[in-house]
């Protein structure tokens, strides 16, 4: 790639020349991989010799980027339609000091990243991907996800925090003890994958199910002793009574047990959200060094150009060559496992 670089910059070659695939796909991967600031950028490319750079040079290579990208985004929805499993997930940023989110649908091969004004079922729907999708998602316990009708896996990360606060902010000891049942089990399907196994060891299955369960009988049992049934006479006050997070994680184990422990009966089942949560990570880097997106087209762009270059990277691409692809007109092409 530098060697490239130097190529387009060498003595001799004419004015259109010198912004070359290269140039241009370093000053891009520059500003939306790495996140440099414009002005750090241009000192960059005169400080190394690369010729004088504008920011709205920049400016401009990104939205041809983004609009050399439109197709390869159009494919990797269709992709991550096609895909078994999926993780999705979502975080705040500023686009003009406006509050949106960033939504990612990510496999182990594929990323896709939106934005929308709002957080909940109504950008999902405008988004498209979740309501066609018919695989398995792997999410935490936001409750726009529920209303999807593929199957459901929650992440066991986020239930593990969800216990330890429970068992630490209202003293259950239930939490306590579902923590670690959860920890052995992450643990158990570990072992099984490493050692080849496809399911889990059926005495190993029995032994931890039944601890789970019971977990979940001594949590009742102590919330009905906690809270008694009030006396017929006493006033009753409208609506439903509002359930502490303590009762609501109870509840949740029980009636979605079988989302809680997909991942015991299908070993390719992760445990965890975590691929979705690092794939916004950089979502979350970018509001910190910039604060916000200057425009909605920016926010697009980068959401473009971000979902290839993610893609790239877990198929094994160099970034630099992925770009240098997209402004010669020919992204690379996208693999996809039907495992994925």
């Amino acid at each position: 790639m530098w060697w490239a670089i130097l190529r387009e910059l060498s003595p001799g070659v004419d004015a259109a020349a010198q912004y070359g695939p290269n140039v241009r796909g370093l000053a891009v991967y520059l500003s939306q991989f790495q996140l440099l600031p414009l002005e750090r950028i241009t000192e960059l490319f005169a400080d190394l010799h690369l010729g004088t750079v504008s920011e709205g040079s920049i400016v401009n290579w990104v939205r041809e980027a983004a609009k050399n990208l439109s197709l390869t985004q159009q494919a990797l929805e269709r992709l991550v339609l096609q895909s078994r499993l999926a993780h999705v997930d979502e975080t705040g940023g500023r686009i003009e000091g406006i509050l949106h989110w960033f939504h990612v649908v990510s496999t182990r091969a594929l990323t896709i990243y939106h934005w929308h004004r709002k957080r909940g079922h109504e950008a999902m729907n405008e988004m498209g991907l979740l309501p066609l999708y018919t695989g398995r998602l792997v999410h935490d316990r936001w409750k726009s996800y529920d209303q999807y009708r593929c199957e459901h896996s929650l992440c066991g990360a986020h239930l593990l925090r969800d216990c330890l606060f429970v068992a630490e902010e209202e003293k259950q000891p239930w939490a306590q003890e579902m923590y670690i049942v959860l920890l052995e089990l992450s643990e158990a399907t570990k072992q099984a994958r490493a050692c080849g196994q496809k399911t889990l060891d059926p005495a190993i299955r029995t032994r931890w199910l039944a601890a789970y369960f019971e977990v979940i009988g001594r949590g009742y049992r102590a919330w009905d002793e906690a809270h008694p049934p009030p006396e017929p006479t006493a006033a009753r006050k409208r609506g439903r009574p509002k359930q502490d997070p303590g009762k609501n994680l109870l509840d949740a184990f029980l009636h979605r047990a079988d989302q809680v422990l997909a991942f015991v009966d299908d070993l390719t089942v992760p445990f965890t959200n975590n691929l979705a949560e690092r794939d916004l990570r950089m979502i979350k880097v970018q509001q910190k060094i910039s604060g916000t997106f200057r425009s909605d087209a920016g926010a697009t762009a980068f959401c473009t150009i971000r979902s290839y270059l993610s893609t790239m990277r877990k198929q094994g691409h160099s970034m630099l060559d992925a770009l240098a692809a997209v402004f010669q007109g020919s992204p690379l092409p996208i693999a996809w496992e039907a495992g994925s």
